[in-house]
């Protein structure tokens, strides 16, 4: 199996400030993470092409009393991107692997569209590993019919070939990146420079789309062998969803909502598919009393 190397990585990852990050192993694939504060784990899972600068308002203000891992999953950001099938199976096993790796045998798992699709199969096929789950634009049951984005729509039924689409990321520059963050983040003013630039670099690492182009290829396995699940996920769970989301708008998180039997289910105003991101003073509120709440 092929691999994308490491090397020549920053010794930081640009967050508010310039955060050192670690890397550990996991059957032999490098994975970059934080890991910060004391107390009861928690692991931040981010979603389809992010990274782990999607929960920078996060991670100093949860440390604070719990223990925070915030990983770039098995295909993204700074971690390893072997040549495989990314299906749902294949991401579960990796991620309950990077657990032990961690010496970590149950967490609450907080996560972000395709990452919040991890954690709920995390919690329906290792329930014992799985604490308490924050869903945050959570995977719907049935992702194809739920998408509203035409970038993502068009990346699903219309991409073009693999090594068509690489030419493309390379030609088009920050401009596709721009456009791509115009469609998860509502606020087009906190679209800075920075931000594009941040994005960009984290879609030139490595070889970023062929990842994507499979976990795109296996979605119809989520919805088979997860998706039509999520009624059996016994934990307790905190679900936001921006009220302005484009990728999987707000009625398709009242579906999700009503198929989870123990809920708290909150809307957050003026906020994208990223609510945690750019909503992160309310985001927050809500999830260290939900943290704080006896189960």
């Amino acid at each position: 199996m092929g691999c994308s190397s490491l090397r020549a990585l920053p010794s930081g990852i640009e967050l508010i400030q310039r955060v050192p990050y670690q890397i550990t192993r996991v059957n032999t694939h490098r994975i970059a993470y934080l890991d910060v504060g004391q107390g009861p784990p928690l692991i931040l899972i981010h979603g389809f092409g992010g990274s782990m600068w999607q929960w920078e308002h996060q991670y100093s203000v949860l440390a604070h009393t719990h223990r925070v891992i915030i990983l770039d999953l098995l295909g993204s950001g700074l971690s390893d991107k072997p040549e495989a099938a990314y299906t749902p199976k294949y991401l579960l096993e990796f991620f309950r692997e990077f657990m032990d790796t961690l010496n970590i045998p149950r967490a609450t798992l907080v996560g972000n569209s395709m990452g919040a699709g991890l954690a709920m199969a995390m919690a329906l096929d290792y329930p014992e590993r799985v604490e308490r789950l924050v869903l945050i634009s959570g995977f719907p049951a049935q992702v194809e019919n739920s998408i509203a984005s035409p970038h993502y729509q068009s990346f699903l039924y219309h991409r073009p070939p693999l090594w068509l689409a690489k030419l493309g990321n390379w030609m088009a520059g920050k401009r596709t990146t721009e456009h791509i963050l115009k469609e998860i983040i509502y606020n087009p003013a906190l679209i800075s420079p920075t931000i594009i630039d941040r994005s960009f670099h984290n879609r030139q690492r490595g070889d970023f789309l062929a990842p994507l182009y499979s976990l795109m290829d296996n979605i119809k396995t989520w919805e088979g062998q997860y998706g039509n699940r999520l009624q059996k996920i016994s934990h307790q769970v905190l679900l936001l969803w921006g009220e302005h989301d484009r990728v999987f708008p707000l009625k398709v998180g009242e579906r999700v909502k009503d198929q989870l039997p123990h809920v708290e289910w909150h809307v957050i105003p003026e906020a994208g598919h990223l609510a945690q991101w750019e909503a992160p003073t309310i985001v927050n509120q809500y999830i260290l009393s939900f943290l704080e709440r006896k189960s």
